[in-house]
């Protein structure tokens, strides 16, 4: 258990920063859904839309530090080139 202030500050800190972080990660996972149900029903025009949708909020997700650079662009060029193979 954390003894000193700056410790107790740290772990109400790093509470804080988890709630957020989680729900980020969750909008960032919602939106590439959204890509992949699209896929799924095989509709072109709609899943262009949602991937132009998904592509600021991974970019935001790396920014904010939520996610790795290449993490985010792993899972954009995958969605691209699923998109455009429909």
């Amino acid at each position: 258990m954390a003894n000193t202030p700056q410790a107790k500050k740290r772990i109400r800190r790093n509470d804080r920063r988890a709630e957020i972080n989680t729900s980020r990660m969750s909008r960032i996972r919602n939106f590439v859904k959204k890509v992949e149900l699209a896929l799924e029903t095989g509709d072109k025009k709609e899943a262009q839309t949602a991937l132009q949708n998904a592509q600021p909020e991974l970019a935001r997700g790396v920014a904010r530090g939520v996610l790795h650079k290449n993490t985010a662009a792993r899972k954009m060029s995958r969605l691209s080139k699923r998109v455009a193979a429909l």
